[in-house]
C-alpha cells in the first residue's frame, strides 16, 4: 500500500496515501482498538459545525488568509453534512478527553482543504491541522461543545418520538374510554376500572417526560467554546472567546450561549448526569408501560388477554399458532439500555478530576447512543404497536363480573363485611357474584349493572 510519511513530537509514522487522516488519527488507530465502533456521526457532525465557527470567526478576525478560510469553510460544511463520515475512523472509546477524535477532525479537515486548494495531501504548510483547523481552539472546549449540539439536535428528534407515542396512547383512551376492566394491586385484582383510564395514565406520564425532554435544552446550551485547554481562554484572543458561541449559535440555529464561567463549564458536567437522568427516568416509563402491555395482551386463552397487540410475526419455532409482543420487548429492551448507560455516564462524570473530566469518550458515545435508542423506541411503540391494539371486550366483560374487584365496587353500598361474606360464597357456589348477591336480597341484578357501569367506575370518589 502506497503511504507518505508524517512526524509529530514522537517521530514519525507512515500514513495512507490517499488517507484524509494524519499521524495522529493513525497513532491512534494503533491505541484504541477497543469497541470496533467508530464516533458517534451526530457527534462528527456537529464537530464540523464547531470547526466551522471557528473558522469564520478566525477569518473575519485576519487569523487566516480568506482563500485558505474559504476551502476550510467549505470542507467543514462537508463534515457537517456527513459527507466525510467515512474519514473519521477514530474508536468511539480513547483516551485523552477526546483529543483523537479532534485530531481526526482536524486532520481530515485540513487534507480536505488542501485537496480543495490543489494541493496534495500532507501538505501541511499549507493548511496545517493544529495551526489553521485547531486555530485558538483545544479539545477541551471544541468537545463539550461538539456534545452539546449534537445532544441538543437528537433530543429534538427524541421530544417529537415521544409525543407519538403519548398521542397513540390518548387515542387509545379515548377508543376505550367505556371498556370497564379489572385494576390490579400487586398482581391481584383490586378495583374496577376502565382501558381508557388505563391508557390515560400511559398518556400522562409520557407527557412528563416529553416535558422533561423539552427542558433539557435549558441544561445543554450553555457552552464552553473559547475556554481552551481549562476555561482560562489561554491561546485564543479574546474577540475570538467572545464571538465564537455567537457565531455557532447563528450557523446552527441552537439557542447556545457562552458560559459565564468558561472554567467552571470544562471543569463540570453536571448538566450532562442531569441529562442522563431524564432520559433514564424516560426509560424507566418505557420498560414499566410495556411490561403492562405484555401483562394486559398475556394468553390468548390462559392470560389476562384483555387487549389483542398487533400480531407482526410467528412466536416459536415450535408451538404452532403462537405469537408474541415482540414491539413491547425490543421497546423494553431498548430503554433497559439507555438505564445501563445512564450508569455508565454517572461513573464517568464521578471520574472528573481537577480541571478536566477525561472521560468524555465514553460519556458522549453513551448519552448519544440513549438518545437514539430511546427515540427509534418510542416511535417503534407508536407506530407498530399502539395503533393496532384491540381490546377482548368479553373477556373483560367476564373478568368484571368475577368476585374481588366488583365486590370492591358494591363495598360502598352494602359494606365490607357483607360483600366479603357474598364473594367468598359465590367463590365457594362457583356462580356469579350478581347471583350471590341477589340471593342474599343485598343487591338487584339492575343495580349490580350499575355498580359496574363505566360511569360508576371512573367517578371520582363515592
Amino acid at each position: 500500500m502506497a503511504t507518505r510519511s508524517e512526524h509529530d513530537s514522537l517521530g514519525e509514522l507512515a500514513v495512507p496515501a490517499d488517507a484524509l487522516w494524519g499521524i495522529h488519527t493513525e497513532r491512534a488507530l494503533a491505541n484504541f482498538p477497543l469497541s470496533g465502533r467508530p464516533v458517534h456521526r451526530g457527534l462528527v457532525h456537529a464537530f464540523g459545525e464547531v470547526k466551522l465557527a471557528c473558522c469564520q470567526v478566525n477569518r473575519e478576525l485576519g487569523h487566516l488568509e480568506p482563500a485558505l478560510a474559504e476551502a476550510l469553510a467549505l470542507a467543514c460544511r462537508e463534515l457537517a453534512a456527513g459527507q466525510l463520515d467515512r474519514h473519521i475512523v477514530v474508536d468511539a472509546l480513547q483516551g485523552g478527553a477526546g483529543t483523537s477524535t479532534n485530531m481526526n477532525v482536524n486532520e481530515v479537515l485540513a487534507n480536505r482543504a488542501l485537496q480543495l486548494l490543489g494541493r496534495p495531501l500532507g501538505d501541511y504548510a499549507a493548511c496545517d491541522p493544529l495551526d489553521h483547523v485547531n486555530r485558538h481552539q483545544s479539545t477541551n472546549d471544541t468537545y463539550p461543545t461538539a456534545l452539546r449540539v449534537a445532544a441538543l439536535r437528537g433530543l429534538k428528534a427524541l421530544e417529537q418520538a415521544v409525543i407519538a407515542a403519548q398521542e397513540g396512547f390518548q387515542a387509545l383512551e379515548k377508543r376505550f374510554a367505556q371498556v370497564v376492566k379489572v385494576g390490579r394491586t400487586e398482581c391481584q385484582d383490586a378495583v374496577l376500572t376502565t382501558l381508557g383510564r388505563s391508557f390515560g395514565a400511559c398518556a400522562d406520564v409520557l407527557a412528563r417526560d416529553r416535558w422533561r425532554v423539552y427542558k433539557c435544552e435549558e441544561r445543554l446550551r450553555v457552552v464552553n467554546l473559547g475556554g481552551t485547554a481549562i476555561g482560562t481562554g489561554a491561546g485564543a484572543p479574546r474577540q475570538f472567546i467572545f464571538r465564537a458561541t455567537d457565531q455557532l449559535r447563528a450557523n446552527t440555529g441552537l439557542p447556545l450561549a457562552r458560559s459565564e464561567n468558561l472554567v467552571d463549564a470544562t471543569a463540570n458536567q453536571d448538566a450532562i448526569a442531569e441529562v442522563s437522568g431524564i432520559l433514564k427516568a424516560l426509560a424507566t416509563t418505557l420498560v414499566k408501560i410495556c411490561g403492562d402491555l405484555r401483562w394486559m395482551s398475556s394468553g390468548p386463552d390462559a392470560g389476562l388477554g384483555e387487549i389483542r397487540l398487533p400480531a407482526l410475526q410467528a412466536g416459536s419455532s415450535i408451538m404452532p399458532g403462537k405469537v408474541n409482543p415482540v414491539i413491547p420487548e425490543a421497546v423494553a429492551q431498548a430503554a433497559m439500555q439507555a438505564i445501563a448507560d445512564d450508569a455508565a455516564i454517572t461513573l464517568a462524570l464521578t471520574h472528573g478530576s481537577l480541571e478536566l473530566h477525561p472521560f468524555m469518550p465514553l460519556v458522549a458515545d453513551r448519552l448519544l447512543s440513549s438518545i437514539d435508542l430511546l427515540t427509534a423506541a418510542c416511535n417503534l411503540l407508536a407506530t407498530r404497536c399502539l395503533g393496532g391494539i384491540e381490546a377482548d371486550l368479553a373477556r373483560c366483560a367476564a373478568q368484571v363480573r368475577g368476585t374481588t374487584a366488583a365486590a370492591t365496587a358494591v363495598a360502598g353500598r352494602i359494606g365490607y363485611h357483607a360483600a366479603a361474606e357474598a364473594a367468598a360464597a359465590a367463590r365457594a357456589n362457583r356462580r356469579s357474584l350478581a347471583d350471590e348477591l341477589a340471593a342474599r336480597g343485598l343487591m338487584t341484578a339492575a343495580e349490580f349493572e350499575a355498580a359496574i357501569a363505566p360511569e360508576a367506575v371512573t367517578r371520582l370518589g363515592s
